[in-house]
């Protein structure tokens, strides 16, 4: 059984989309304990023949089910208030949209080569920093400050975006001050928000495979359940090593990238 998809010529095969909406699942679960889902998305959909701007489109579409399935879990277990904290959420996707449109006149290959380093530096900090913990600690900054860097942050995930969860979560914990917990479970609703504008932008260009991207988007919103209640159950002792090792990851691939595109 075929699937004949959104633009001329392009079809995909029944189990192609199997193993789409598997690697989603696995993505998603992921995604919603330590961010990089992208780094398992995008490679399978480039791996079944999917062109690269419709790849991205289509990954952003189904991880907007993840990050609100992440979201809806979090919000359940009370680590959300949504009302106190929905100006951050309005920023971040109105920065996203901004970044969307920015980077369709600026190159990105000033990020492609910094933002490898900067993982390293945030998978070391959340390694060795006694910081790192379950526990609030004193904001560093005030609310109209930390909006500012978290919209810069959707800026750059509209922008670029790889390791977006990262730096919120980063920013949530020492700026503000938030527990883990309650930073990874910000850093998804805002994940959400800046997903969500990317998902407008890239409808808007025709850059989405609906039937693609919905298939997966059941693998991911599962996914991303699961995760989110793995990472409440077991906290620190999962979150911690799993963000370490998804943020080398992320770094390994961007720089394996960048050595591809130089040859």
């Amino acid at each position: 059984m075929d699937f004949t998809l959104a633009f001329e010529g392009f079809d995909i095969g029944a189990g192609a989309m199997v193993f789409l909406a598997c690697a989603a699942f696995v993505a998603g679960f992921i995604d919603s304990i330590a961010g990089g889902g992208g780094m398992i998305t995008i490679p399978a959909l480039l791996f079944v023949g999917i062109p690269p701007l419709h790849a991205l489109g289509t990954n952003k579409l189904q991880s907007t089910f993840g990050s609100f399935s992440a979201s809806v879990t979090f919000y359940k277990r009370g680590y959300i208030t949504l009302r106190a904290h929905l100006p951050y959420v309005i920023v971040v996707f109105a920065s996203s949209i901004l970044g969307t449109l920015c980077v369709q006149a600026f190159s990105a290959d000033f990020l492609r080569k910094g933002i490898p380093f900067l993982l390293i530096i945030f998978a070391c900090y959340f390694l060795f920093s006694p910081k790192v913990s379950e526990r609030a600690s004193h904001a560093l900054i005030g609310s109209f400050a930390l909006g500012c860097v978290l919209g810069g942050i959707g800026f750059y995930d509209g922008f670029f975006g790889p390791g977006t969860g990262s730096f919120f979560m980063l920013a949530m914990m020492v700026l503000g001050g938030f527990g883990l917990l309650e930073a990874l479970a910000y850093a998804k609703l805002f994940n959400f928000a800046t997903n969500l504008a990317s998902v407008i932008m890239f409808a808007y260009g025709g850059k989405i495979l609906w039937g693609v991207g919905l298939t997966m988007a059941f693998g991911q919103f599962v996914g991303a359940h699961l995760g989110s209640r793995v990472a409440m159950g077991y906290g620190v002792r999962v979150i911690k090593p799993l963000v370490v090792c998804v943020s080398l990851a992320a770094c390994a691939y961007l720089l394996c990238k960048e050595y591809v595109n130089s040859l």
